[in-house]
């Protein structure tokens, strides 16, 4: 049975008088007809204000690491709220415990700074690096998210045929009106996994590159991981040069090991920016690394100020969170049921004989529908969207709701259960077929 989706339909039209698009952020943009809006939600699941429930494997792009509304998060945030308010512009004991954390958690963190969103972390982190090293530009890898300031809008979705240029001389293409022309200059883009155009851009400008900022897994990108080495060959030429390494991992900090990609891959950026899963959905970010880069901060040296940083709602949500992932076992059980569902998955796909990759991280991993695992945006560019598109739609239709934009990841959460799991691999079966039963190219 198609669900009725008549409340949402109507609660657009009357946001769209009000709101551009009717949303506040893009991304949550579907058109008229498959833009929901959200009731209420807890635990795996959320309900649209037609009352359909949605097992939620988006989880609003991957911060819902615990579930939604989790009582222990939230009651520790009220908690504090009520006793200290939510900020006085000056700061609390609950930062000091925040920052000793991700200090103890993460292995390239000695010094943290707390701010509201991925976006800011990025953006801090680069006029950190610009700071240190006196140099003005920075490369970014094609296919690559980090927030929508100016500096790193470019190069993300738009065609790469024949937007992007060659792989030896990549064109920056900016993703939006509004980026003034000047920036263009200071932003150096390659593909992603390309050993040689890497070092070729390298050679050409490396006196002029402050640093190198790369997501080590391309979350909005069907989560294409890195070559063997590839990290490693990373941080080798920012040894060379003199150029400061940082890490994104606004996504994969927290989902991939206790300590992020660095962890899990055993490379150490010199800065490493966070958001997502550190607040549980609550708005907060941080951006940390080296002694030496972030004691640089300070009036009259590098600038990094606001007034909602380190505000108490955010604070006493990271901590409750990143506690409860220090305390107990809640990646492995994200990593158990991740296991489950991507394994099924392959079968399901298996058994219609659609050629698939389901990528390697539990907690995070893309679907591509593929014979190769493709390296890059320009190559998952070629792969089989369309019906794999279809597929997540029909499910979604069915109360699966993984983001309708195929790039972006499956996420897992700690209030995921088995029978979750099983539920969503029989729509999924049931799906699968029907679509690869009346596919036509």
């Amino acid at each position: 049975m198609t669900p009725s989706y008549e409340k949402s339909k109507a609660l657009w039209q009357k946001a769209k008088e009000v709101i551009p698009l009717g949303v506040s952020s893009s991304f949550r943009f579907h058109g008229p007809e498959n833009t929901r809006y959200v009731a209420r939600a807890k635990g795996a699941y959320y309900w649209d204000v037609d009352g359909n429930r949605y097992i939620d494997y988006a989880l609003a792009w991957g911060p819902v690491i615990l579930g939604h509304a989790y009582d222990e998060v939230d009651n520790y945030v009220f908690e504090q709220v009520r006793m200290r308010g939510t900020t006085t512009a000056l700061t609390t004991d609950l930062e000091v415990e925040a920052a000793e954390k991700f200090v103890a958690m993460c292995p390239c963190v000695e010094k943290v700074r707390l701010v509201n969103s991925g976006t800011e972390a990025t953006m801090h982190a680069l006029r950190l690096a610009r700071g240190y090293t006196g140099r003005d530009k920075y490369i970014k890898f094609e296919g690559a998210y980090h927030g929508v300031h100016d500096y790193v809008l470019y190069s993300m979705y738009a065609n790469p045929v024949p937007a992007y240029g060659t792989r030896r001389s990549p064109l920056p293409v900016p993703e939006s009106s509004g980026i003034p022309k000047a920036v263009n200059s200071t932003v150096i883009t390659v593909p992603y996994n390309d050993f040689e155009a890497l070092d070729l851009a390298l050679k050409r400008s490396w006196q002029d590159v402050a640093a190198i900022l790369i997501e080590p897994v391309l979350g909005n990108c069907a989560c294409i991981g890195p070559l063997e080495g590839y990290l490693e060959f990373i941080r080798q030429k920012c040894d060379e040069y003199g150029i400061v390494l940082i890490f994104d991992e606004v996504k994969t900090g927290f989902h991939l090991a206790k300590g992020g990609a660095q962890e899990y891959y055993k490379v150490i950026p010199d800065l490493a920016t966070y958001a997502k899963a550190i607040g549980n959905g609550y708005p907060c970010a941080a951006f940390g690394g080296k002694k030496e880069l972030m004691d640089m901060i300070a009036v009259g040296q590098v600038e990094q100020d606001g007034t909602y940083c380190g505000n108490v709602v955010s604070v006493a949500a990271i901590n409750a969170t990143l506690g409860k992932i220090m305390r107990e076992p809640v990646l492995e059980t994200i990593f158990a049921r991740g296991r489950k569902l991507q394994e099924g998955l392959r079968s399901i796909f298996a058994e219609e004989g659609i050629p698939a990759i389901v990528t390697e991280h539990p907690a995070m991993f893309g679907v591509i529908f593929s014979e190769t695992m493709p390296r890059d945006q320009r190559e998952w560019e070629n792969t089989e969207k369309a019906m794999l598109s279809k597929i997540v739609v029909e499910a979604q239709k069915r109360g699966i709701s993984k983001h309708e934009v195929i790039r972006e990841p499956y996420f897992l959460s700690y209030s995921h259960s088995d029978a979750d799991i099983d539920e969503t691999l029989n729509v999924m079966a049931d799906v699968t077929h029907q679509v690869k039963a009346t596919w036509k190219k």
